[in-house]
This record gives C-alpha cells, sequence and structure tokens, in this order.
C-alpha cells in the first residue's frame, strides 16, 4: 500500500493549466506553486506528472509522502506550510516522508528551488498556505470510479480504508471550501475543463 490515489487521462487540461500558470506572477520565492487538490482516485497525480513533464526544471510533491498514515489529514497543513514556507524565501524544503508499509516516518527529502513546484494530493489546496500558491486546480470523479482506481493500483489493502479516508477528505473540503476556491476545476474522467470551471470556456 502507498497510501490514497488514482489514476486519469488528462485531455485539455494541462494546455489550460500551463497557459494559467504563464499568466500569473510567481509566487514561491523565484518560482510558481501549482497545487492539485481533489478526493481520492480522481486523477491528481497523472495530471500534476504530465504539467511537470511539460515544464522544464519542474519538481513534483506527492502528499502522500507528507501523510501519517490513514489518519493524518488533520496535521498535513502543518507538514505543507513547514515545507513551502523555506522555499518562499528561496531556500530550498524539506519534509519528512512517511512510509506506507511500514506505518512509520522514513527519511527526510530535500526539495531545491525550481521554476515549477506541483504538489499534488488531497489537502494540497490549504488555506493556510494560499498566499504561496500559484494556481489551485480541482480535479473530480465520480465516486464509484474513484473506488475502482484506488482498488486497482492498491488492491485489497485499499477497501478497508476508504470509507474512513472519504470522510476525512469531505470534512477537510467542506471547512477548507477547496472546491469552491479552486481557480481551475477538471474533470478526472476525461481530463476536460468544465465551461462553469471559473470562466474557463470549454474546447
Amino acid at each position: 500500500m502507498t497510501g490514497p490515489a488514482g489514476g486519469a487521462v488528462t485531455g485539455a487540461a494541462v494546455p489550460r493549466v500551463l497557459v494559467a500558470l504563464a499568466e500569473r506572477d510567481p509566487t514561491l520565492g523565484p518560482g510558481r506553486l501549482l497545487c492539485v487538490d481533489g478526493p481520492a482516485g480522481s486523477g491528481k497525480t497523472t495530471l500534476a506528472t504530465a504539467v511537470a513533464a511539460a515544464t522544464p526544471g519542474a519538481a513534483v510533491v506527492h502528499l502522500d509522502d507528507l501523510l501519517e498514515g490513514w489518519d493524518g489529514l488533520a496535521r498535513v497543513a502543518d507538514h505543507l506550510e513547514a515545507l513551502l514556507r523555506p522555499m518562499a524565501d528561496g531556500g530550498a524544503g524539506r519534509h519528512r516522508r512517511w512510509d506506507w508499509h511500514a506505518d512509520r516516518w522514513g527519511g527526510t527529502v530535500e526539495v531545491p528551488p525550481s521554476p515549477l513546484l506541483v504538489v499534488e494530493g488531497v489537502g494540497s489546496g490549504a488555506p493556510r498556505c494560499a498566499d504561496l500558491t500559484t494556481l489551485l486546480v480541482w480535479v473530480e470523479a465520480p465516486h464509484d470510479l474513484r473506488l475502482r482506481r484506488g482498488l486497482d493500483r492498491d488492491g485489497d489493502a485499499f477497501a478497508p480504508h476508504w470509507e474512513r479516508w472519504a470522510r476525512q477528505e469531505a470534512t477537510l473540503f467542506a471547512r477548507d471550501r477547496t472546491r469552491e476556491r479552486a481557480d481551475l476545476r477538471v474533470d478526472g474522467r476525461d481530463g476536460s475543463v468544465p465551461a462553469d470551471s471559473l470562466g474557463w470556456p470549454d474546447g
């Protein structure tokens, strides 16, 4: 088990995200910060990886690595802010990496400054880091599809934790109003950007 995640096709989302990033000034020191949030299995990792691959020098942080296990969402904003604040001053960031197999913290990871840092995972759109965020993207998909993706990736080990994790997600998203605050919304089924995605035309 490696933590909650999923996959999807990226469709039109990647060029839309790249254009939106280019239109905005750096917010994380000299670089830009893209946060890709949304429920488990919606397609955040796929989108984040594709955007980073299209951006020379980009780095990706998977928020699963910062979670203290299946009940770590309540503290993930603390770990995220500790990573990002030093980078806002132009330095490197550091975070401990959660070992999902051993169910404990592993080593420390250093994240050097980069022109684009992509942070993907549930809780990446934390309000306390909004001043550092260049673009907040919300990825969503139907419940059954997300569940199937989670099970396809992590197998039966994921199943007992699904509902528990979903309740924590719902609490966090309602508190932080993540979907409502997003700059761009993406349909994780096909990577499309809905016409009502905060003024972004579809097509």
